[in-house]
C-alpha cells in the first residue's frame, strides 16, 4: 500500500525491507553480537555517542537494553530495530538462547523511531558498526524508516538530530531531502560535539508520506537534483 493512503498505526511492522538490509525489532538473541560490534567500534562511536562506553560491549547492558527497548515498544514511545545485511553471511555468535548465525545475514547497526521531539514528530537515531561504514547501510535504513514513522498515529513530521561536527551523520538527511530547519545550542554530551545541534526535518503536507517518497528513492533530494 502507498504510503500515502496507509491508515495510521499505533505501532509499527517488527520487519521490513530497506534496500540490501532487513529491518527488524531487536530481541534478546541480538544482544551479543550488539555487543560485540559496539566494542569494536567504541573509537568510531565515541566521539559521537555518549552511550558508548566499555560497559556498553557487556552483553549484559545489551540484555538490559533490549528489556528496556521491550518496554518501550509496547508503550509505543520507540521502536529499535537491527540492521541485517542481506547480502552477508550470517555472524550472529550463540546467544543466551543458544541461537547460532542470524538467518537473514550481518548485523551492521541499530536504528530507531522515538517520539521524545514533540508530540506530533518521531526522531529517528542510528548507528552503523565501524567495519561496515560507507556502505550506504544508514541511508537505506532512514530511506526505509521515514515512511514508516509518517505513518504511526499523530506524527506530522521526522527529525534528525545531530551535532554540526558529526558530518557523518548529518550527510544521511540532507542526502535524502530532509531540509535543515535549525540549529540550537545544547550541552556536549560526548568528546567530539561542538554544542550545536542540526535539527533535520521531513514534513511533507498534512503529515503523510505522499506518492513522491514511495516512488523517489532518494526522496526529495532526488527530485531537486541533489547528490
Amino acid at each position: 500500500m502507498p504510503a500515502s493512503l496507509a491508515r495510521p498505526s499505533a505501532t509499527p511492522p517488527e520487519r521490513l525491507a530497506a534496500g540490501p538490509l532487513v529491518l527488524r525489532r531487536v530481541e534478546a538473541g541480538d544482544a551479543a553480537v550488539v555487543a560485540a560490534a559496539v566494542g569494536a567500534s567504541l573509537e568510531h562511536l565515541g566521539p559521537w555517542m555518549a552511550w558508548a562506553t566499555p560497559e556498553a560491549a557487556d552483553i549484559r547492558t545489551q540484555l538490559l537494553r533490549v528489556a528496556e527497548a521491550d518496554e518501550l515498544w509496547e508503550t509505543g514511545a520507540g521502536f529499535i530495530y537491527v540492521m541485517i545485511a542481506g547480502d552477508s553471511a550470517p555472524a550472529r555468535p550463540p546467544g543466551p538462547a543458544g541461537r547460532g548465525g542470524d538467518p537473514d545475514g550481518e548485523f551492521v547497526g541499530t536504528i530507531g523511531m522515538h517520539r521524545r521531539a514533540t508530540d506530533n514528530a518521531v526522531e529517528i537515531g542510528y548507528w552503523i558498526a565501524s567495519a561496515k561504514t560507507r556502505r550506504g547501510y544508514a541511508t537505506a535504513a532512514v530511506r526505509a524508516l521515514t515512511p514508516v514513522a509518517l505513518e504511526l498515529s499523530g506524527t506530522r513530521r521526522v527529525e534528525i538530530h545531530c551535532d554540526v561536527a558529526n558530518t557523518a551523520s548529518a550527510a544521511i538527511p540532507r542526502k535524502l531531502g530532509y531540509r535543515l530547519d535549525r540549529v540550537e545550542v545544547h550541552e556536549r554530551e560526548a568528546p567530539g560535539e561542538r554544542g550545536r545541534r542540526m535539527i533535520w526535518v521531513w514534513d511533507p503536507p498534512g503529515g503523510t508520506a505522499g506518492a513522491e517518497w514511495s516512488t523517489t528513492p532518494a526522496g526529495r533530494a532526488a527530485r531537486a537534483g541533489s547528490r
